[in-house]
């Protein structure tokens, strides 16, 4: 199999946004450079405060043709007008989405750094797997998807893969050539120029 293009990017905002100041930082970020998609992954359970969320974040995105998935939370998806689920579980709710979202929804699972994970969300429907962090982080249990997983993966596996959690340059370099997207999120956010930052991260793919 060859090894793929430039990796595409996908957004991830961050689990809190206030909406009048994150707007004008999503759509300069999208205006920066190409974005493949856009993940809403807010932390709140309030209905409410998601559906708001997404109306703005979906003015955004569809204006520029770029799809917005929505992070775990099946059931809003097609009442918020949006193109589809992140998954955080693995494989195990992927078919249940694909039934309820049908066969043009995205539907994404997040595997950590488990590549058994990966080829059975595959076989159940997913039409991207993330695996992550890539970095290192104290969080969670401490483990990294490490480069060796993306290197079997592109050459064994047709499926999307997007690389995610605590990349810095160093990791964007090494990767590159072995994975489809980079899902970016905190590392743009938490700079005073979120499209600044991430045009420093995509020069780092070479």
């Amino acid at each position: 199999m060859s090894q793929p293009e430039q990796p595409q990017i996908y957004l991830v905002t961050p689990p809190e946004i206030e909406l009048s100041r994150f707007t004008g930082q999503l759509a300069a970020a999208l205006d920066a450079h190409p974005v493949a998609c856009v993940r809403l992954a807010l932390s709140t359970r309030e209905e409410d405060d998601i559906a708001r969320a997404a109306d703005a974040c979906r003015e955004i995105t569809h204006a520029r043709d770029i799809a917005l998935v929505l992070e775990s939370h099946i059931a809003l998806v097609e009442r918020l007008g949006l193109d589809g689920v992140h998954l955080v579980d693995g494989a195990r709710s992927v078919r249940k989405a694909r039934k309820a979202l049908g066969p043009d929804a995205i539907v994404g699972a997040h595997c950590g750094d488990s590549r058994h994970d990966g080829l059975n969300a595959g076989e159940s429907g997913a039409d991207y797997v993330s695996f992550g962090p890539v970095g290192q982080t104290a969080l969670g249990d401490g483990a990294q998807a490490g480069a060796e997983l993306f290197a079997w993966w592109s050459e064994m596996i047709e499926l999307p893969v997007v690389a995610e959690g605590a990349l810095d340059a160093d990791t964007i370099a090494a990767l590159a050539p072995v994975t489809d997207f980079f899902g970016i999120g905190a590392e743009i956010w938490r700079e005073d120029d979120p499209a600044q930052a991430l045009l420093r991260l995509v020069a780092a793919m070479g």
